[in-house]
């Protein structure tokens, strides 16, 4: 079987050249990163939870509506989805102040904020993310105003969805990161969902302890995190009651098994 061509290689997954035009393939990699990769890792298994976890999310948000680059899920760590231009803003939406808008305006981590805040960072990890506005975005051509108003109408959209689906298992969504990509048909392009949504890109707590289930378990070095992760996915319903059994490597598990 032909090896497949690499187009791209981020912090956290692969992308493949697709098996039709216009399709990629995305590998989720147990790689952590954190402070734009100035600290590096292994979470083992987390690969797999991430694509299951964002195969659900963004299978929920299409049956709402929102367009997605997500058509499926091939097997445990790679995704089948559409090949779109990404544009080159990362969107964090905040709900309670925590990690850098804590520290920026002093704000007690925990806090929730009086509306849901948008940001917005141009995406250059030589440059290390930096915030930048509206008034950045329309001088530099980044995206159009029209983009803008469909990319924060779909922010919006999302938190909302997510605050509800989290808050129903007794997660607190606290902020998370959201990528954009454009799909052209001819001449004429629209936005679309694009990237994953897990607990590498969201801060998620327990409500009731304010538990950390997400990636500050690496950045803090708090332990733990394929713990959180399975958490995760067991309060969402994609692992078993006694996850931590599930396979998380298959290599790992043949070894296991003696194959």
């Amino acid at each position: 079987m032909a090896r497949r061509r690499q187009i791209y290689e981020g912090k956290a997954k692969i992308l493949y050249e697709g098996p039709e035009p216009g399709t990629l393939i995305q590998y989720f990699k147990d790689d952590a990163t954190a402070f734009n990769a100035q600290k590096k890792g292994t979470i083992n298994g987390k690969g797999v939870l991430n694509n299951r976890i964002s195969e659900h999310i963004f299978t929920l948000l299409g049956n709402i509506g929102v367009p997605t680059h997500f058509i499926r899920r091939l097997n445990m760590r790679e995704q089948l989805i559409r090949q779109v231009e990404i544009v080159p803003i990362e969107v964090i939406v905040r709900n309670v102040a925590a990690g850098s808008l804590s520290k920026r305006l002093g704000i007690e981590e925990g806090t929730q904020l009086p509306r849901t805040i948008l940001e917005y960072c141009y995406k250059d990890d030589a440059l290390g993310d930096p915030m930048i506005s509206d008034e950045h975005i329309a001088a530099f051509g980044w995206a159009s105003q029209e983009e803008m108003h469909d990319i924060a109408d779909l922010a919006i959209r999302v938190n909302d969805f997510l605050s509800g689906l989290f808050g129903a298992v007794g997660i607190r969504l606290v902020d998370f990161k959201l990528e954009f990509g454009r799909v052209w048909d001819n001449d004429y392009s629209r936005i679309i969902l694009a990237d994953e949504i897990s607990p590498d890109g969201c801060r998620l707590w327990d409500m009731t302890t304010n538990e950390k289930l997400d990636k500050d378990r690496f950045r803090r070095d708090l332990g733990g995190e394929v713990e959180a992760y399975q958490e995760v996915a067991r309060r969402l319903g994609l692992l078993p009651e006694g996850g931590e059994t599930a396979i998380l490597d298959m290599a790992e598990h043949r070894e296991r098994r003696g194959k």
